[in-house]
C-alpha cells in the first residue's frame, strides 16, 4: 500500500497544513505495521500454530492466502467506502475491526476459526489502509507532501526485517503461557493507538464528488478470486479431483464476465469498480500482469523458506525469523540503489529481476554445497543477493506503472493494482506451498531408499529383513511429510515401529538416524526444486517487464 500511495502522490491542492498533520501521519503509519506484521508472521507462526490447534498442510496456507485474498477484495471498495462515507470514519472502523479481529485470532481454537478471523483481518484492513492517501494529501502541503509520503518506505523496511524477528520471539519467549497467540495480541496496543489517534488527530476528509458503489463489480471479484484461489490450495489434500480443475476454468469465466460487466456498467452513466480505459494504457495492464507474477513468486518464497528453515531445518522460530534478516536487508539496500539510478527506467525493473533470480539461483547453490549440515550463515550471501534484487525491482515499480494514469483513474487505478498484489500473494502462497509440499513426501521417500541400506548394514542387519525396514520406514517417511494432521500418527508408522522394535536396538537406532536424514535430505530436495520454480517465474516477471514504458515520464 505504501509504495502505492508514494507513486500516486502529486501536487495538492489543499488548504494550509493541518496542524496535527505529523502526528496524523503517525497514527497512519501504526496502521501500516500492523499490515506489515501480520502479512508476515503467520510464515513464521505456522509450524506452532499447527502444533497446537491441529490442521492439515492447508492450513498453513490458509494462514497467509485468507489474509490476502480478503485484502485483495476488500481494496477494490475499501477506498471508494472513504471517498463516500468520510475518510477519518472509515479508517477507525477498519482499525477497530482489525484490531477486534486480532483479538479473535488471538483467542481462536481451531484452524477453521482461526482462518475466518484472519480473513475478517484483512477485510477491515482493507478499509483502513487506503485512507491514508487521501488524509496525506489533504494534510501536507507541496512541499511537505513528498517528505510525509518518503517516510512509509523505512517503515516498511523495518517492518520487514523486525517482523519475522518478533514474531520469532514472541512465540520462542511465550509469555504468560500465550505462544504464538501473542502475535496476535501484540496488534491491541499498535489497534488501540490507531483508534484513538484517528479519533483525536485525523481531520475529516471525504470526495467532493464522491462515487456510486459498484458492489456487483465487488462480488463478481471476490467469487472470482476464490474460485482461483480455493482450489490451488485444497486440491493436493483431496487428491484433485475434477471439481477443481472445474473452479479455476468458472474463475477465469467469472473475470472475463467481471471485465464485461464493468465496461457496460461505464457506458450506461455508472461508477465502475475498475475504470476500463485502464486497461487501454499499455503500461498499467503491463503492471498487473507483472504484479501478479512477481508477487506470487515472492510472498510464496517467503513462505516456504520459513517452513523450510523450522520443519525441515529444526530451527526455532526465533532462529528463523533471524536467518532471514539478510533478506529483509538487502531489499533495503536495493530500495537506496534504485534511488541512485532511477533515471534507468524500465532496465532497472529488469536489473532488479535478473538480480533477484541470481540470488534464489545461489540459495540453490547454497543447499547443493552445504548439504545436511547448511547453517544460516551460510545463506547470508545468496539472502542478501535475492533481497537486493527485489527492492531493486519494487522501488520503480508502482511509480513506472501509474505514470500514464490520468487524474480521474488514479483511485481506480490504486486499488485494482494493490488488489493485484494482494490476489498475487494468495496465489503465491497457494502455487508454491502446493508444488513444495506435493513434492515432500516422494522426496523423503527417496532419501529413505539411500540412507537406509547403508545404516541398516551398519548395524547388522541385512537380506530381507532390512529389506522390510527400509520399506517400512519409507512408507512412513512420506505419510508423516505429507499428513493432514501433523499430531495423528499414519498406519504405517505404527507398522514400521513394530518391525524396527523387533529388530532389536541396533535396528531402533538405525532407525531413528535415517528418519532424521531422509527428513532433512528430503526437505532439502523439495525446497531445490521449488526455488527452481521460483527462478522461473521471475523469468515471466522479466519478459512481462517489456509491457511497462521504458520511463515512468516520457520527459525523462
Amino acid at each position: 500500500m505504501a509504495a502505492t500511495e508514494t507513486a500516486l502522490a502529486g501536487p495538492s491542492t489543499a488548504a494550509p497544513p493541518y496542524r496535527w498533520r505529523w502526528i496524523a501521519l503517525f497514527v497512519l503509519l501504526a496502521a501500516e505495521v500492523m499490515d506489515m506484521l501480520d502479512a508476515m508472521i503467520t510464515s513464521i507462526a505456522a509450524p506452532s500454530i499447527r502444533a497446537d490447534i491441529g490442521g492439515g498442510v492447508s492450513t498453513v496456507q490458509w494462514l497467509g492466502a485468507a489474509y490476502t485474498l480478503a485484502m485483495a477484495i476488500g481494496l477494490l471498495t475499501g477506498g471508494r467506502l472513504g471517498d463516500v462515507v468520510g475518510r477519518k470514519r472509515m479508517f477507525v472502523i477498519g482499525a477497530l475491526g482489525f484490531t477486534a479481529c486480532s483479538l479473535l485470532c488471538a483467542l481462536a481454537q481451531s484452524p477453521e476459526t482461526l482462518i475466518a478471523f484472519r480473513g475478517l483481518q484483512g477485510l477491515f484492513g482493507a478499509v483502513m489502509l487506503p485512507q491514508g492517501l487521501g488524509v496525506i494529501k489533504e494534510m501536507f502541503s507541496d512541499e511537505e507532501s513528498s517528505k510525509a509520503f518518503g517516510m512509509f518506505g523505512p517503515v516498511m523496511g523495518l517492518s520487514s526485517v523486525g517482523g519475522p524477528i518478533l514474531a520469532g520471539w514472541l512465540i520462542d519467549a511465550d509469555f504468560f503461557g500465550t505462544g504464538w497467540r501473542m502475535i496476535f495480541l501484540i496488534n491491541l496496543p499498535l489497534g488501540l493507538l490507531a483508534v484513538l489517534g484517528g479519533l483525536r488527530f485525523l481531520p475529516e476528509s471525504r470526495s467532493a464528488r464522491p462515487p456510486r458503489l459498484d458492489l456487483v463489480g465487488v462480488v463478481f471479484a471476490g467469487v472470482a478470486s476464490l474460485l482461483l484461489v480455493y482450489p490451488l490450495v485444497q486440491g493436493r489434500e483431496l487428491g484433485w479431483p475434477a471439481w477443481t480443475f472445474l473452479m479455476i476454468a468458472a474463475g477465469v469465466a467469472v473475470f472475463g464476465l467481471f471485465g464485461w460487466y464493468e465496461s457496460r456498467r461505464q457506458r450506461g452513466g455508472g461508477d465502475p469498480l475498475i475504470v476500463p480505459s485502464l486497461f487501454r494504457k499499455r503500461g498499467f495492464t503491463g503492471g498487473l500482469i507483472v504484479g501478479i507474477v512477481f508477487f506470487s513468486g515472492m510472498t510464496g518464497f517467503s513462505l516456504v523458506f520459513s517452513l523450510f528453515l523450522q520443519i525441515g531445518l529444526g530451527y526455532s522460530p526465533l532462529r528463523a525469523g533471524l536467518s532471514t534478516v539478510p533478506w529483509s536487508a538487502g531489499v533495503v539496500i536495493g530500495f537506496g540503489i534504485a534511488q541512485a539510478v532511477q533515471r534507468f527506467g524500465r532496465r532497472v525493473i529488469h536489473g532488479g529481476t535478473l538480480v533477484m533470480a541470481l540470488g534464489v539461483a545461489g540459495v540453490v547453490l547454497t543447499l547443493h554445497l552445504a548439504g545436511s549440515d547448511v547453517g544460516p550463515w551460510e545463506f547470508v550471501p545468496a539472502l542478501l543477493v535475492t533481497g537486493a534484487g527485489m527492492g531493486l525491482l519494487m522501488a520503480p515499480f508502482f511509480e513506472t506503472v501509474l505514470a500514464g494514469v490520468e487524474q480521474h483513474e488514479t483511485g481506480s487505478a490504486s486499488g485494482a493494482l494493490t488488489s493485484i498484489q494482494q490476489l498475487g500473494s494468495s496465489l503465491g502462497v497457494a502455487v508454491l506451498g502446493t508444488i513444495f509440499f506435493g513434492i515432500l513426501g516422494g522426496q523423503v521417500a527417496t532419501a529413505t531408499d539411500t540412507a537406509g541400506p547403508k545404516a541398516f548394514a551398519a548395524a547388522g542387519v541385512s537380506g530381507p529383513q532390512r529389506d522390510r525396514l527400509v520399506t517400512g520406514l519409507r512408507a512412513c517417511g512420506h505419510d508423516r511429510a505429507v499428513a493432514k494432521d501433523a499430531e495423528s500418527v499414519p498406519a504405517s508408522c505404527v507398522r514400521a515401529e513394530g518391525e524396527v522394535r523387533a529388530a532389536g536396538l541396533p535396528a531402533q537406532r538405525a532407525a531413528a538416524e535415517v528418519g532424521r536424514t531422509a527428513l532433512r535430505k528430503g526437505f532439502i530436495e523439495a525446497m531445490k526444486l521449488t526455488l527452481w520454480v521460483e527462478v522461473g517465474l521471475l523469468g515471466l516477471t522479466f519478459l512481462a517487464v517489456f509491457l511497462l514504458p521504458r520511463h515512468a515520464r516520457p520527459q525523462e
